[in-house]
């Protein structure tokens, strides 16, 4: 399949690479091309803007920053919107707004167009490993239609409902991690305060009915202060704030999720926005 992919950053560059393993051709443009020198030498081509990268695709993927970065790929004359080919799909895998997720999808039915929302979560090694979870929403056929590509990228690859609903299911998958990610901070800190080993109590607990995703693969990285992003604290911090104001509108109360929001902003002021999201140690280091 010719494949246009639009942000080639930490995840975008495996998932084009896993890809590419399937036999597709790829085709991408990202806002820095010396990011995606690597995937160029093995293959994907280069365009230079998102109006020649999207031409004669058959589908169309986009991973990058901010909702307002979903709005500039998607809409006005350059977009994807106004230049992919009648009938393509088009996948935003982007984390962002529900209601994005909804307006895209009625501008591209105007366009003949098969829109579907698909964010994942798995961060960098799962993108790296192609193991991804994939939360679909849009209309179910074009879901089975997009298979073979979310195959290619992730395994548990899950068809949520009508536009928008991968999107809110990705605010749940954020939610829950929140408290997750908390929880192994404060784990970490009390064992040190205790005098305990840390890495002896982490194996210890992460078998048990404590043990998580966050502790098994982000708390080896607190402990080495390795703080390189496999998602960015500033990324999660955006996932956040449209979690709260979701919640908002629907009059749900997150008083965790606001908690650990407020940690990650205390960290972001003090220059930690582009570290991984296991940068929430430091928080609890002072």
């Amino acid at each position: 399949m010719k494949i246009a992919f639009i942000g080639v950053g930490v995840m975008g560059k495996s998932m084009v690479r896993n890809l590419m393993k399937k036999g597709n051709e790829l085709h991408i443009y990202s806002r820095t091309k010396k990011k995606a020198e690597e995937v160029i030498a093995e293959g994907a081509v280069w365009h230079d803007g998102v109006k020649d990268c999207v031409a004669g695709a058959q589908a169309v993927i986009t991973i990058v920053g901010y909702p307002k970065d979903v709005e500039e790929v998607y809409f006005g004359p350059e977009g994807i919107l106004e230049n992919a080919e009648s009938g393509a799909l088009v996948i935003d895998m982007t984390t962002t707004s529900p209601k994005l997720a909804e307006k895209i999808w009625q501008e591209a039915k105007k366009r003949g167009l098969r829109a579907l929302d698909a964010p994942v979560s798995g961060g960098d090694v799962g993108a790296q490993k192609g193991t991804l979870a994939i939360m679909v929403g849009g209309e179910k056929a074009d879901f089975d239609a997009a298979m073979p590509i979310f195959e290619a990228m992730g395994q548990n690859i899950r068809y949520e409902g009508k536009a928008g609903c991968g999107q809110h299911t990705k605010m749940a998958n954020q939610i829950a991690l929140a408290g997750a990610m908390a929880g192994v901070c404060e784990a970490i800190s009390y064992a040190r305060g205790a005098g305990l080993d840390v890495q002896t109590m982490l194996d210890t607990i992460s078998t048990g009915a404590a043990g998580s995703w966050q502790m098994s693969n982000m708390a080896p990285r607190m402990l080495r202060g390795d703080y390189a992003p496999g998602f960015f604290v500033k990324h999660y911090i955006k996932d956040m704030n449209i979690a709260c104001e979701e919640a908002a509108d629907r009059d749900v109360e997150l008083p965790i999720l606001q908690e650990v929001r407020r940690m990650y902003k205390r960290i972001e002021e003090e220059g930690m926005g582009d570290l991984g999201t296991q940068a929430l140690i430091k928080f609890y280091e002072k």
